[in-house]
């Protein structure tokens, strides 16, 4: 996997994303979803990993593995059913390009054994778009952790959010982005996020959930 018409430069801000061959569904379950969060963990680093003979121990955690020499920091993700946004920052030259190629052979091969398909998952090379400015930057934050919104109102961005105060509940139970980080819940994959490369601009979670809220209310 590797970008199309776009440098990687370490020190900028790149909104990652990609999606299942013909718009699949790449993720069905939680086990699905789940597998790939651990990926963005454990696929982050220059060290080579072996899931299989990790996980033969029972007392296993991935997200106690103690990892060197980062490869990226990730401001956000989220994960949807087909397809997956990252907000990433480069640690190391070539970082996302390693980063990116880690994670999705491992989510493929996993993917395949399950479903006993072949071929690729993805379609084609994953995409980047430079967040060139502060404002773009911070923006991401929002549309990246927004978009579940769409498995309860579809049309959401183009006609408005219809019911606000369910679009924020359901932003708050969904378990596969990074929000419920920002909002504060306490879970294993907090480690996932490294957000000392990234501006502070939400030093609380309520300096978030207004900009959340802030969002919504545009709709």
């Amino acid at each position: 996997m590797s970008i199309r018409k776009i440098n990687l430069v370490q020190g900028e801000y790149y909104h990652i994303y990609n999606r299942g061959n013909s718009k699949q569904k790449i993720f069905h379950d939680k086990e699905d979803y789940l597998r790939f969060i651990s990926l963005l963990y454990i696929s982050n680093t220059s060290e080579s990993f072996n899931l299989y003979d990790l996980s033969r121990d029972s007392n296993f955690n991935i997200y106690e593995i103690e990892r060197n020499n980062l490869l990226v920091n990730l401001g956000a993700y989220c994960l949807m059913p087909n397809h997956f946004h990252l907000l990433i920052t480069e640690m190391t030259e070539g970082g996302i390009s390693k980063f990116m190629q880690k994670l999705g052979t491992a989510y493929s091969m996993y993917y395949n054994t399950k479903y006993e398909r072949t071929g690729g998952l993805f379609e084609g090379k994953f995409k980047a778009q430079h967040a060139s400015t502060d404002n773009h930057l911070k923006y991401l934050f929002s549309y990246i952790h927004l978009n579940p919104i769409k498995l309860i109102q579809k049309d959401w961005k183009e006609k408005g959010i219809r019911n606000k105060k369910e679009a924020l509940d359901h932003l708050s139970k969904y378990q596969y982005s990074s929000y419920l980080d920002f909002i504060g819940e306490k879970r294993i994959q907090n480690k996932i996020l490294n957000l000392q490369s990234f501006p502070e601009y939400f030093p609380n979670k309520s300096s978030f959930i207004e900009e959340i809220f802030e969002w919504i209310t545009l709709r």
